[in-house]
């Protein structure tokens, strides 16, 4: 696959809900496919810019309920599969895993239908034409992953701009969070552009170098 093409790939942020999580569209010049990762609580500015756009597929980096409230109504609208690692393949049925019971003020139980396809670490995910990589990188959750495109890096919550994500969840594992950042995310070139859950955008050279908890 030539740079060229790797450049044409055009990445849009809706930060949605409560907690502001950041959903992505990921499109190609000149088509009307696209792919979502991470449809958040209310997905409105989300479900107005895809219009009449065919959603080939949403991907979640994690299934906790500010990264997973949008994927019943997006999933019924589109008709479109969800791909969710296996080690959190009960999370999306079940309000109590994805910690949706937690916090009521934000929007009470969140529950959908369980993922059509599973994720797994170093699988190659072909979506819009494309070749994604599949990093598994437990830590914040047990099923987190990372989802890689040439210098492009979706990274759920388990990287951020000068911070990491909580560990002090069901199933988070501090431990676990530092092998996936050291041992998978800063093996990656510095020019990867990380675009995390939550927060503005930023590169694994930055967060090598600045980020205090790493």
């Amino acid at each position: 696959m030539s740079d060229m093409t790797r450049h044409e790939l055009k990445i849009e942020a809706f930060p949605l809900g409560p907690l502001q999580t950041n959903a992505y569209l990921l499109t190609l010049p000149d088509t009307s496919r696209g792919v979502v990762i991470d449809p958040g609580m209310n997905p409105g500015p989300l479900l107005k810019r895809i219009g009449d756009m065919e959603i080939e597929a949403i991907v979640l980096t994690h299934a906790h309920f500010d990264h997973i409230g949008g994927v019943d109504e997006l999933r019924r609208l589109k008709g479109c599969p969800v791909y969710l690692h296996d080690a959190e393949a009960d999370w999306l049925t079940n309000p109590k895993r994805n910690g949706s019971t937690m916090w009521p003020e934000l929007g009470g139980p969140i529950a959908t239908d369980p993922a059509e396809f599973a994720l797994a670490d170093r699988q190659q995910l072909k979506l819009l034409g494309l070749t994604f990589q599949v990093l598994h990188t437990p830590g914040h959750s047990p099923g987190s992953v990372s989802l890689l495109y040439g210098q492009h890096l979706f990274g759920g919550d388990v990287l951020f701009r000068l911070s990491v994500g909580r560990t002090d969840l069901p199933g988070g594992s501090q431990l676990e969070l530092m092998e996936s950042i050291h041992g998978k995310l800063f093996e990656l070139p510095d020019d990867t552009i990380v675009y995390p859950g939550h927060g503005p955008k930023t590169t694994i050279g930055y967060e090598r170098e600045h980020n205090p908890y790493v």
